[in-house]
């Protein structure tokens, strides 16, 4: 692509760089209008121009082999959903070199990190920025948007770029149509509502339904006999008394279900105190403290991967410490925060 000042008389077929005043017809009437950046000239811009005193024009002209902006996005949006409905994904229409990646459902958003980095370094002007990895999206919101910042790129570097993208991102549906809270109580006194509409709205937003109530004294012999006559496709348990130990009454019970209790603890603040594992086909989390709130938390990082079917392992625990400090707690600042 050719870049630069032209005469004006000589700017024809051209792309014009930057967005410049015009002289508008009848010229007797001395009114102007707005020619923007992006536009192909035709003889009618030019003699407006030349009306309007400008003896030259910053203008793109392609080469061959050269690829105009919009078209160059439309085969790299193509490119990363071949198969849209498979990958879950919806692509807009190019519009001054970007086209945007939308979720046609709710989920999370798997990225091929090496294959963006890849992407991204074929050519400066070729550009692609997407949402975290696993981040939760609801139908229609935006995960990445592709951009062709000059007005036009080599075809050659296109080619480049599409096989480098190819199938990098997806949205992963919700695996599981329903679930089952177990709440514990210390006394005589049924928990608060708040746990279980914290959770129930985290849910909905995958399409997944909570069956009937479930509450039991905070014992490992209670709890285990509820996890295993659970009817939901996944079980929760927010326990009266936060869950101190890997051999705590919560993983102890999931274990005497007959259940495997996969990790325990979490580099996520808040959220620290969370454990999960399986119980046959059924995951089974048992929620920290906090998440009675409907406040982000590691909790949420937890479910969602898994609601979705993302296999996680110790290791990837261990990986969302860097970036798990998600919010510092004004009533309790220590030992957050040191004190002079």
């Amino acid at each position: 692509m050719k870049f630069g000042p032209v005469a004006t008389a000589e700017a024809m077929g051209a792309i014009l760089a930057h967005s410049m005043e015009a002289a508008e017809r009848p010229y007797e009437m001395q009114m102007t209008y707005r020619v923007p950046k992006g536009t192909v000239l035709t003889a009618e811009h030019i003699a407006d121009f030349a009306q309007e005193g400008h003896d030259s024009l910053v203008v793109a002209r392609l080469e061959t082999g050269d690829v105009e902006e919009n078209d160059a996005a439309t085969q790299l949006g193509a490119a990363v959903a071949q198969d849209p409905a498979e990958l879950g994904l919806r692509m807009s229409a190019a519009g001054a070199g970007r086209v945007n990646l939308y979720a046609l459902h709710a989920g999370i958003v798997q990225i091929d990190r090496l294959a963006i980095a890849a992407f991204n370094t074929v050519n400066p002007m070729i550009t692609i920025a997407t949402v975290p990895q696993y981040h939760r999206v609801d139908a229609d919101g935006m995960i990445a948007t592709i951009k062709v910042i000059s007005y036009a790129v080599p075809d050659r570097d296109v080619i480049r770029a599409s096989a480098a993208l190819a199938d990098a991102l997806r949205v992963l549906p919700a695996q599981f149509a329903s679930a089952t809270l177990i709440e514990t109580r210390v006394g005589r006194d049924d928990p608060s509502d708040k746990g279980r509409n914290a959770l129930l709205g985290r849910l909905q937003r995958f399409g997944m339904m909570l069956t009937d109530r479930v509450i039991v004294p905070h014992k490992t012999g209670d709890i285990a006999q509820a996890i295993s006559q659970a009817t939901g496709d996944f079980v929760f348990l927010l326990t009266a008394s936060a869950t101190s130990d890997t051999h705590d009454v919560g993983p102890e019970a999931l274990r005497q279900a007959g259940g495997r209790v996969t990790s325990y603890g979490m580099p996520v603040d808040p959220g620290n105190l969370l454990f999960f594992g399986t119980c046959g086909a059924k995951p089974v989390i048992g929620l920290p403290g906090c998440a009675r709130s409907p406040a982000l938390n590691g909790a949420d990082w937890v479910m969602e991967r898994l609601i979705c079917g993302v296999e996680l392992r110790p290791e990837d625990i261990a990986a969302m410490g860097v970036g798990g400090l998600l919010k510092e707690i004004p009533t309790r600042p220590r030992p957050r925060a040191s004190t002079p």
